[in-house]
């Protein structure tokens, strides 16, 4: 019987129960997964409760994940390397940390666009967040060997490539400039907050210098389809969307602490449906 759960503040509105408690019927386990809502200056206190519940895992949502791994044991090298925490899995040695947003972010697009993934493909992401770290550290471990990185100013794209880049070919751009090269990517990845609700009319650049044929990823899952993919779409893009994203890092975090080798292809239709409110 698997004790699991989700911090953060808030989290009334996951979607981690729906999709956990299907992982388990997916795969035959037992098990319980709560939503844990700790408020800022509650944390230490509710933290160290955790300890008492014998959680065989949880995850972690912001504003936590760089706060809780003072509190943890280990960290694997994904969360070692991006210092932030997203699942924590109780083992023998303790409390350990994992990072699943990045390579749920590539087996999601793997799922998609099998094809993307070669040496030859010229990949850009937008943003130098945390979530563009994680991505950039996922994608630089796979077959893809060029990946440029455009911030509105390249300060950041330029600390981003310094604190992660292993040996590939990385250029920071500011965004007008990447604005202006579209068409050189085979893959261009959304990887702020631009255009999730209510600003749903906003775009982080325009897309005029977009080609066919090309793959374009947004992390924003609300809405599910962004202005950013609407406008990838009508000039005959192929859409990677954040949902995937979202359901695969869940998938890979079950992994983690089942031992299992859970799927999110089948839980795809019904996830999109759950989140139209279908």
């Amino acid at each position: 019987m698997y004790k699991l759960g989700l911090i953060g503040y808030p989290v009334g509105h996951s979607m981690s129960p729906w999709i956990h408690e299907n992982l388990m019927k997916q795969q035959g386990v037992e098990g319980k997964y709560e939503l844990i809502e700790i408020k800022p200056e509650e944390f230490d206190e509710k933290v160290k409760m955790l300890k008492t519940k014998e959680l065989d895992g949880f995850n972690v949502t912001v504003p936590y994940k760089e706060k809780i791994i003072p509190y943890l044991d280990g960290l694997d090298q994904s969360a070692r390397h991006l210092g932030a925490v997203n699942t924590v899995k109780l083992t023998n040695d303790g409390w350990m940390g994992y990072n699943t947003d990045g390579q749920g972010f590539v087996d999601s697009l793997r799922n998609r666009f099998p094809d993307i993934f070669h040496k030859g493909s010229q990949t850009l992401l937008l943003g130098s967040g945390g979530a563009a770290r994680g991505i950039y550290e996922a994608l630089m471990r796979s077959e893809i060997t060029k990946i440029d990185v455009a911030n509105r100013t390249t300060t950041r794209a330029e600390e981003l490539i310094q604190d992660i880049s292993a040996g590939i070919s990385s250029q920071p751009l500011t965004l007008n400039q990447a604005e202006s090269t579209l068409e050189n990517y085979d893959l261009i990845v959304q990887t702020t907050t631009v255009g999730m609700s209510p600003g749903h009319d906003q775009m982080i650049m325009s897309l005029d210098h977009l080609t066919k044929g090309t793959v374009v990823s947004d992390i924003v899952y609300r809405p599910m389809k962004t202005k950013f993919l609407s406008e990838a779409d009508k000039r005959e893009a192929r859409l990677h969307f954040g949902h995937e994203m979202l359901l695969q890092q869940a998938v890979y975090a079950f992994k983690i602490w089942t031992d299992t080798e859970p799927q999110a292809v089948p839980l795809l239709k019904e996830f999109e449906q759950k989140l139209k409110g279908v």
